[in-house]
């Protein structure tokens, strides 16, 4: 991974609710708006300190109205719920899509812990759309 990858193709796709992201240095992810959406870097997702982190609910059918450019480093989603303070520095959105996997487990984890198991609408362990999936292999 560069230290400062630099997207090179940015495509919000409003039916499917995915953004397509592509990077200088070859990598390309696929992220749900609802993903970026719960994983935003705002202080009104993150909070203003270890521990103060505000779990999202009910985003699953969140869309994204407006993506803007912050000078030459990150973007500025305008999600249909209304949250817009969140900025995706590109390392951020990087970040998003190389731990994706991952990230998406946590969040199910913890609507789960949480009591709200079919939150996401989505059952515990289910793919996220858009992730990559591990081959199956038929024998």
């Amino acid at each position: 991974m560069m230290s400062n990858p630099v997207p090179t193709d940015l495509t919000v796709h409003q039916q499917s609710r995915l953004l397509d992201i592509a990077f200088d240095d070859g990598a390309a992810f696929t992220m749900p708006f609802e993903y970026l959406r719960v994983y935003s870097p705002s202080a009104e997702v993150k909070g203003h300190g270890a521990g103060q982190e505000v779990l999202q609910l009910g985003k699953r059918d969140v869309g994204i109205t407006d993506l803007e450019p912050v000078g030459n480093y990150a973007v500025k989603p305008t999600f249909s719920d209304g949250h817009d303070s969140g900025l995706y520095t590109f390392a951020y959105l990087y970040k998003l899509g190389a731990e994706q996997g991952a990230m998406w487990s946590e969040y199910l984890r913890q609507l789960e812990e949480a009591g709200f198991p079919g939150d996401s609408g989505r059952a515990p362990g289910a793919a996220i759309p858009g992730a990559p999936t591990k081959a199956k292999s038929c024998g």
